[in-house]
């Protein structure tokens, strides 16, 4: 391209994605919920002409960060750089196990430690694994009066999966109806433009005739 062209004004849209799972376990039924939910919104999100930056983060690497963190209040550059990822993103999937009725001691340690405003506005999804039926009700009395305070906009389709669920057509229903709430949302965001490229345009400018320019 010569310096007199004018460049190209289909620049790609580009987002980032979040997963933080909170399972203990290697493999971990938590991890795989997790990565369903994340394989669904990024489906749905490449169905509209998104490119999606995908991150994941498992707790358990980062579990002794966490603690250290929590008591000295200084992030060790491996758990600063989960942080970034999680609070720099446009949609976030969090998934927990469920222990005692709630969500684990390391997935609420892991929110203790971010900045109480940088999750404002943030779109997330949550999930929820557990062995029994009878927490399912775990995600709408724990985990979204938790995202609720924290400003950010949970989806209204949690996402819990008992030991019986999986393999069950109402578990593929219910993560595909979250999905598709969370990639509306994720679609919506400019969270994550100043973090790629702080110079750019916003969409739908064009550099010839500003906005909406045909």
């Amino acid at each position: 391209m010569s310096l007199n062209e004018v460049p190209s004004p289909e620049f790609p849209k580009v987002r980032r994605l979040a997963v933080v799972a909170a399972g203990l376990s290697q493999p971990s039924s938590t991890r795989l919920l997790a990565d369903r939910l994340a394989e669904a919104t990024v489906t749905r999100l490449a169905e509209e002409g998104f490119e999606v930056q995908l991150e994941v983060i498992e707790l358990r690497d980062v579990a002794q960060d966490v603690t250290n963190n929590l008591l000295t209040a200084f992030p060790s550059p491996k758990l600063e750089a989960a942080i970034e990822k999680v609070t720099g993103a446009d949609g976030l999937i969090a998934v927990t196990p469920i222990f005692t009725t709630s969500y684990s001691g390391l997935f609420k340690s892991f929110i203790d430690v971010l900045d109480p405003q940088s999750l404002t506005g943030l779109p997330v999804l949550l999930g929820a694994t557990g062995g029994t039926e009878r927490h399912s009700l775990a995600i709408d009395y724990g985990m979204r009066p938790l995202f609720s305070y924290l400003h950010a906009v949970a989806v209204p389709t949690g996402v819990y999966a008992a030991s019986a669920d999986w393999g069950t057509g109402g578990l593929a229903d219910r993560i595909e109806r979250a999905a598709s709430e969370l990639a509306a949302l994720v679609a919506a965001s400019d969270r994550s433009r100043s973090v790629l490229d702080p110079f750019a345009l916003p969409e739908g400018f064009s550099p010839v005739g500003g906005f909406g320019a045909q």
